[in-house]
């Protein structure tokens, strides 16, 4: 059984909260544009780090992280990749990877939109953690903890960062 911390859109804002709810979990999963090799340095310091780059990230990160990722987690097939789309429309980038050898588990970020999606046709969970990040047009930081046990997935939490620019923590 393994707990996973999936978070993207990072944009080279840290968080001290990404290690509070991150402390449970056996790895942590970025899906692309972290903007920062700190981020992924401070990420990977803390916690194994599987990640993807994103189409913010360049130089190091592009060094450091491949576009698209695929790997097994207990019993799962997962895949990543930053642009992913979603069931129905998935990105013209990825959808004959994913329409050829459908994984169990995608993962994809870029849209700053928070989804866990079941694909019905293909049988696959599709998560995309929204954005943790400051920049962007989102409304709310997501970031999201799921358990992998065998080839079962449980207790996706999704977990809502308050807004610094207008909250005080």
């Amino acid at each position: 059984m393994k707990k996973i911390g999936i978070i993207s859109d990072t944009h080279s804002y840290w968080d001290e909260r990404y290690l509070k709810y991150f402390e449970p979990c056996d790895e942590i999963w970025h899906c692309g544009d972290f903007c920062s090799t700190e981020i992924a340095e401070r990420l990977a310091t803390f916690r194994p780090l599987r990640a993807v780059c994103g189409n913010g990230d360049g130089g190091d990160l592009r060094l450091m992280f491949k576009d698209v990722l695929r790997f097994k987690c207990e019993d799962v097939e997962v895949l990543m990749k930053h642009i992913g789309g979603y069931p129905g429309r998935y990105d013209r980038s990825i959808v004959r990877e994913i329409m050829a050898n459908p994984p169990q588990l995608f993962i994809s970020g870029h849209s700053h939109i928070l989804k866990v999606q079941y694909d019905k046709q293909l049988g696959l969970l599709h998560i995309n953690p929204g954005a943790a990040g400051l920049q962007g047009w989102h409304k709310e930081r997501t970031i999201v903890r799921l358990t992998i046990d065998g080839a079962r997935f449980s207790d996706c939490d999704v977990i809502t960062l308050a807004d610094q620019r207008k909250n005080k923590v």
